[in-house]
């Protein structure tokens, strides 16, 4: 490690790398924080620390097994012109999942927004760690394959990761606090769930959305929604 980060090069790439994956961990973040909110308030600390943990694991275990992760690529079914990828499959599933879950919350929070609330049930933690591990392996692809092509050296790659999973599992707290008092600013971070859902749904159909438009677009949206929540006040 200390031979990789002994070059300004080495360091260049560190910062860079660590930069890009707390950006491009932005959604795994919302998603997080969307589950949580629906533990009991003394678990809801746990389960991010814990779901970030199983994130970076993830991510460091698909880096180590980078030629599998490359063979993801190669197409498994053909469906006419169509090729079709074990990745393909994953991001379609991951995908689907977004968007129904998605839904179904902002059905959740618009019914209890306009009718009578109903009683609060807490869901299970066990399900909602399993839930975040889950949609942790989508949102690992992108984020590996960036390392990747980012930098050759599987210390540094490694070392980005973990630190970028350090400063998401101190920034979510806040992030989850924040989108649980601003009703608005849930149902925002729903909208942003179901894009990403729509955007890896085009993704498995080899239709590329670029991810800077995605994300300027929740950064406009986001930077709205905070003037009117100042407003507010």
């Amino acid at each position: 490690m200390l031979e990789a980060l002994s070059s300004p090069q080495g360091w260049l790439g560190l910062i860079t790398l660590a930069a890009l994956e707390i950006v491009l961990g932005v959604d795994n973040i919302i998603f997080l924080s969307i589950l949580v909110v629906r533990l009991p308030p003394e678990r809801r600390r746990t389960a991010r620390v814990t779901g970030l943990s199983l994130a970076m694991l993830t991510r460091v275990a698909l880096l180590v097994s980078i030629v599998w992760l490359t063979s993801l690529r190669e197409p498994w079914l053909h469906f006419g012109p169509q090729a079709v990828s074990a990745r393909d499959l994953i991001l379609f599933c991951g995908g689907l999942f977004l968007l129904g879950k998605g839904v179904l919350e902002l059905h959740h929070t618009v019914e209890g927004a306009t009718g009578e609330r109903p009683a609060r049930t807490h869901a299970s933690f066990a399900r909602t760690v399993v839930q975040i591990a889950l949609i942790d392996i989508v949102f690992s692809l992108d984020s590996v394959f960036t390392a990747v092509g980012l930098s050759n050296q599987l210390q540094i790659m490694v070392t980005a990761i973990v630190i970028s999973m350090v400063v998401m599992m101190w920034v979510s707290g806040s992030i989850s606090s924040f989108i649980e008092r601003h009703m608005t600013i849930k149902v925002l971070a729903l909208a942003f769930l179901i894009l990403i859902g729509v955007a890896l749904l085009a993704e498995s159909l080899h239709f590329e959305i670029p991810k800077g438009y995605i994300y300027f677009a929740m950064a406009f949206a986001a930077g709205v929604e905070l003037i009117n929540v100042r407003l507010r006040r």
